[in-house]
């Protein structure tokens, strides 16, 4: 009998390049400030759920005959499922996760029996009433060579998972890793419709090297909702997701055509003002901070949920600064505007400006 995805897998033809291990050395195992970048770069944690990844976590289900799986993406201190089969949460803690260890290493990793191995005997997933048993998880590696989660399948029961299990996996970890890039190069972000990060970031390389030419102003603002993951963990992602739409209808409608919004990652935004001098941007800023603050959201219990945000803003005091340096300046008064109490705007500090109006 034909296996269901032997068309999909294309088994009576040599290997293609997405379908082999990583290249010895390709993946970037001692980089995690690095691999976090990449993983940030796709503006995917905490993400309503979306069909291409349903349909692939589907197909394992159904082709490896597994109670659990998922596509799991490795945060700094959790791990968070984009997608999932059989688990009750949507995220756990990183020092449980087995993935911890499945990206640490280019090959998949395969435990048959977890109480076999000192590694995993004493895990709660294992000890508990989860009873997870056996695993497979092929790492998804971006073409930047960063293992920023896994595919995983897991059993109830020890099991050995077979070459074919894991070439099944191993294409499909392929196939998540290009719906990531092919929402990087969409340019706007599913749940906001402003730009992603990468395009955003971009787009102000592009608008430096204009004002340069013009001798024009030019100021970014970093905002941030503030206590986000508090609003997330008590009332849930489609209540989170709510309160990052209302934030930022709430600043479409007081910024003038000219600004462009972009998501950084989660509840971080950013805002690119043409043209405009320091001054100009502060204004800006405090009437979103100001319409945000308005902002009447409740839970469907009908509790008030109060969302403020907290925002930097920086000038453009040289063309010669570089777009991850305007960042760096917005991002310091972002967190000067945290460590003053929230809901606030504060500028960086800068040296004096060679053109008038922005310093």
């Amino acid at each position: 009998m034909i296996k269901p995805a032997a068309i999909i897998l294309g088994c009576n033809h040599a290997q293609p390049w997405w379908m082999e291990a990583p290249l010895p050395g390709k993946v970037k195992l001692d980089d995690e400030t690095g691999r976090l970048a990449a993983l940030r770069r796709y503006q995917v944690l905490d993400t309503q759920i979306e069909r291409p990844f349903e349909t692939i976590i589907s197909l394992v289900e159904d082709i490896l005959e597994v109670p659990i799986c998922a596509v799991s993406l490795l945060d700094a201190d959790r791990q968070w499922f984009k997608a999932q089969r059989g688990l009750e949460v949507c995220e756990t803690s990183r020092d449980i996760a087995l993935c911890h260890y499945a990206i640490q290493q280019e090959e998949p990793m395969v435990v048959p029996d977890t109480t076999a191995d000192e590694r995993f005997s004493a895990n709660p997933l294992v000890t508990g009433e989860e009873h997870l048993r056996a695993y497979a998880g092929v790492p998804l590696v971006t073409p930047d060579g960063y293992a920023i989660g896994t595919l995983f399948a897991m059993d109830t029961q020890p099991r050995t998972f077979s070459d074919y299990d894991l070439r099944v996996l191993r294409r499909f970890a392929r196939l998540v890793v290009d719906e990531l890039e092919l929402r990087l190069q969409s340019g706007a972000d599913q749940l906001t419709g402003v730009m992603v990060h990468g395009a955003w970031m971009a787009m102000v390389r592009e608008e430096i090297q204009r004002a340069a030419r013009n001798a024009n102003t030019l100021c970014i603002s970093l905002f941030d909702i503030d206590r986000f993951k508090r609003i997330n963990d008590a009332h849930g992602r489609a209540l989170g997701d709510q309160v990052i739409r209302s934030v930022i209808a709430a600043c479409e409608t007081e910024l003038r055509a000219g600004s462009k919004l972009g998501r950084l990652g989660g509840a971080q935004f950013a805002v690119l003002f043409t043209e405009c001098a320091l001054d100009q941007a502060v204004v800006a800023a405090e009437r979103c901070r100001r319409a945000i603050e308005r902002l009447t959201l409740s839970t469907p219990e009908g509790a008030d949920i109060e969302v403020t945000a907290s925002f930097g803003v920086a000038p453009l005091y040289s063309y010669a600064l570089s777009p991850e340096e305007l960042i760096e300046l917005a991002d310091r008064a972002l967190y000067q505007a945290k460590s003053n109490g929230r809901n606030r705007v504060e500028v960086g500090q800068v040296v004096p400006s060679f053109y008038p109006g922005t310093a």
